[in-house]
């Protein structure tokens, strides 16, 4: 896909084609609001229709595939199965992008690895203890009994830890919040797998004894660990990742730290993955085993099974 502003500002999404000599049009330009082919200077509109090339008449080619798309909560978001399904509403609300009680900074990564090993990572964080060891890995972690359920088409693990202490990076988010960071904290982490392959991750520490999850902001650090997936071949995909908190809101110095915290501790994930994944090629006949603390990520895969056999059945 090629993606551009028209005219109007707004965004358009565009098989990445030129229907000339098959040039992708990324490579081109925009110009007075439409898309120009930088190989012979085809101009496409937003529709996916040929508007113009010097000294040719293009009026009547074929057009090109044009993608219903969006822009909201900060992200472009894209439609790529039917237009006639295309539902603005199917949207997940994401409140903490809209209020102003919450602060926002992210990043993004392309990572050589199945999309569906990111959705493993990210709902099983028992590999925090040993992956993020100087970062946000505590021993407790793996002390700490998990546990999964389904809602409805989302995939729920949470893992609570009481009367801890808090790793580098959480005692750096005490400190940003203006909370003690030597004390003993209860923290947790709730992992939500939604489709297509989005997956929200609530965690927080809260000065001990004081409600934990349920405590209130005065007495706590919390966010919600915001990761975007979005497949691009079998063993590739782009991950747009971030945080968003409800802790120091206005400071965008506490925003710049946090997010290069997370480009740190994402970047480990990264290494790994795109290892786990070279591994696995190599050794295609090997079978994974699964314990317990795989629970999200299995019914994460079953949801994204079901949902795309029923997509195929209905084509």
């Amino acid at each position: 896909m090629v993606f551009y502003r028209g005219a109007d500002g707004e965004v358009a999404a565009l098989e990445d084609f030129c229907p000339h000599r098959g040039a992708p049009l990324s490579l081109g330009f925009v110009r007075e609001g439409m898309l120009v082919c930088g190989y012979h200077g085809l101009t496409m509109g937003c529709t996916g229709h040929a508007h113009s090339m010097p000294g040719q008449r293009v009026h009547n080619f074929p057009p090109i595939r044009a993608f219903p798309v969006i822009e909201r909560y900060g992200f472009i978001w894209v439609w790529p199965g039917d237009a006639d399904q295309a539902d603005p509403a199917k949207l997940h609300p994401l409140p903490w992008a809209e209020s102003e009680a919450w602060a926002y900074g992210g990043g993004l990564f392309h990572i050589a690895c199945d999309y569906r090993l990111m959705i493993d990572n990210l709902m099983d964080l028992t590999h925090e203890t040993y992956v993020h060891a100087s970062s946000i890995g505590q021993r407790e972690i793996d002390e700490a009994p998990v546990k999964t359920w389904v809602e409805g088409e989302e995939v729920v693990t949470s893992r609570m830890m009481a009367s801890v202490h808090a790793p580098p990076f959480w005692r750096m988010a005490l400190r940003c919040a203006g909370l003690p960071e030597e004390e003993l904290v209860d923290r947790w982490q709730i992992c939500r797998f939604s489709l297509p392959s989005h997956v929200m991750i609530e965690v927080g520490v809260a000065l001990q004894g004081m409600g934990g999850y349920e405590a209130n902001a005065s007495v706590k650090a919390s966010s919600i660990v915001v990761d975007f997936i979005t497949p691009e071949t079998e063993h590739s995909h782009w991950y747009f990742w971030g945080m968003a908190r409800q802790f120091a809101v206005d400071d965008p110095a506490v925003t710049d730290s946090i997010r290069e915290g997370q480009h740190r501790i994402f970047s480990e994930d990264l290494l790994m993955l795109e290892q786990q994944q070279a591994n696995l090629l190599r050794h295609p006949e090997r079978k994974l085993l699964k314990l317990n603390i795989d629970a999200g990520g299995v019914r994460s895969r079953m949801i994204i099974d079901r949902a795309i056999a029923a997509e195929a059945g209905k084509a």
